[in-house]
């Protein structure tokens, strides 16, 4: 017997690019090093050296945020550092995982060390960056300059003349 599930596209699409992400990551691991080896189970394990947190960075507030997804990483492991225009996160999640547990299949998460760079939008003032960490984001925050925030532009509607 079946039953009847409600489509949501957003959460298949979502799903999609993961998958899809996750087959281009190990097509080029495979071609540019070893990292998928047999285990004596016969499943397939994934050994990647290194990985990249998704990075979301948008406009709140007149402060420019940067939303880091660090699940698994200890805060005092993340290194910030601002170079001119240039932010660069560096850390490592460690695995936590014992093949030889009872009942232990495989794992698909992903571990190691990672680093980000991004180019800041101009006006940004990196003296004042604030870092917190909270349920696996690090979030930073920059205030912006007022010259360099989006403006409102009032549209002026005109009326049309008849034809006399």
């Amino acid at each position: 017997m079946f039953e009847l599930k409600k489509w949501e596209p957003l959460r298949d699409l979502s799903s999609f690019q993961r998958e899809m992400q996750r087959d281009m990551d190990d097509f080029f691991r495979r071609v540019f090093g070893s990292i998928t080896s047999l285990t004596p189970s016969g499943l397939f394990r994934r050994e990647y050296k290194e990985w990249y947190p998704s990075i979301d960075c948008f406009i709140k507030n007149n402060q420019f945020v940067v939303h880091a997804d660090l699940p698994g990483v200890d805060p005092k492991d993340v290194d910030i550092s601002v170079t001119g225009t240039m932010l660069t996160l560096k850390g490592e999640r460690k695995a936590e995982y014992d093949e030889k547990k009872e009942g232990y299949l495989f794992h698909e998460a992903s571990y190691g060390a990672f680093e980000r760079t991004l180019e800041l939008p101009e006006g940004v003032d990196t003296n004042k960056i604030h870092a917190t960490y909270r349920n696996g984001i690090l979030e930073l925050t920059m205030p912006v300059k007022a010259e360099v925030l989006p403006k409102k532009v009032k549209v002026e509607v005109e009326e049309s003349k008849k034809a006399a």
